[in-house]
This record gives structure tokens, C-alpha cells and sequence, in this order.
């Protein structure tokens, strides 16, 4: 693990670092274990098939969304729009102010 204490949470952003995703962004959905997440974008991975990933495979953003964290902690699930939203408002908010 790069760094152990950065313990994956539910509606963290996180940047895909390696596998066929490398580059894009998605949310983790639910926390397997100490070492996988499943994570969804909403758009390419939808919720209902989310991508079990290695955590040493995601790169964490420190960033929770918090729509995507309360939705899953009250009703058990969140919907691909929400995971849309939150993750092109993060682009918009952060990686334009960055001038990319």
C-alpha cells in the first residue's frame, strides 16, 4: 500500500493509475476489504456494474463527494447521475482552476 494511512471511504473520488481506465476518474461505491473497492463513474461504469480494483491501483484525490456518501449510507445504493454530477463538478471546480 503507498500509504497506509489513507483508508479508501465510501464517495471518495479517486484517479484510475493503472488498467485498461488509466487516467479517468471514478467514485468508490463500497469498500470490500483492506486491500479492493468497486468503483463506478456513472457514465462508462455504471453502478450495477461496478469495478472491483485494487487500491494500489487508484489514485486517492482526497476529495469525498458528499451527495454520493449520503445517498449510499440512507438508501444502501446511489444512481449513476449523482456519480456523474459529482465527479464532472470535481473536474470542473479543480482541474480548470489548474489551467489543463
Amino acid at each position: 500500500m503507498k500509504d497506509p494511512e489513507s483508508v479508501p471511504q465510501v464517495g471518495e473520488l479517486v484517479r484510475i493509475s493503472s488498467g485498461r481506465d488509466k487516467g479517468q476518474y471514478a467514485c468508490i461505491i463500497e469498500v470490500l476489504d483492506e486491500r479492493f473497492v468497486k468503483i463506478a463513474d456513472g457514465d462508462k461504469r455504471k453502478v450495477d456494474r461496478a469495478k472491483k480494483k485494487n487500491i494500489q491501483h487508484i489514485e486517492h484525490l482526497d476529495i469525498i463527494a458528499s451527495e454520493v456518501k449520503n445517498s449510499i449510507v440512507e438508501t444502501g445504493r446511489v444512481t449513476n447521475a449523482k456519480l456523474r454530477f459529482a465527479i464532472s463538478t470535481y473536474i470542473d471546480d479543480n482541474l480548470l482552476k489548474e489551467g489543463e
